[in-house]
């Protein structure tokens, strides 16, 4: 599995977690009880599906390891493996964020970044 996950915010949620130092779960994470991440790979797919009409959003890098039993690797879309945080998402699990626009100027850079930094 891979070592860095990621898990897209829009900047009042990412305002929401900084503040209170846990994310408040809210839309699918809400519903589905637990938190969606996205790995390197499935990135760009889960913007389109899930935030193509969004402008900035904030990209959180988390270290997979720290995450311990609480992330559960179980097949979604397309039957493709995701990482899901069985626990609360706290501030003090995030490696990395990154400022994403519209058009996602420097998101493969930075994700490249990240995953070297993981090696």
């Amino acid at each position: 599995m891979q070592s860095m996950i990621y898990k897209i915010l829009t900047l009042q949620a990412a305002a929401q977690l900084q503040a209170d130092g846990t994310l408040t779960p809210i839309g699918v994470d809400a519903a589905d009880g637990y938190v969606h991440f996205s790995t390197a790979a499935q990135l760009n797919d889960t913007l389109d599906k899930h935030y193509g009409g969004h402008g900035a959003l904030a990209l959180l890098a988390v270290k997979a390891a720290t995450l311990g039993n609480a992330l559960v690797w179980e097949a979604a879309r397309d039957g493709d493996l995701f990482p899901h945080l069985y626990a609360p998402f706290t501030h003090d699990m995030v490696a990395a964020q990154f400022a994403l626009n519209a058009a996602r100027d420097g998101l493969q850079d930075w994700l490249s970044d990240m995953e070297e930094e993981e090696e």
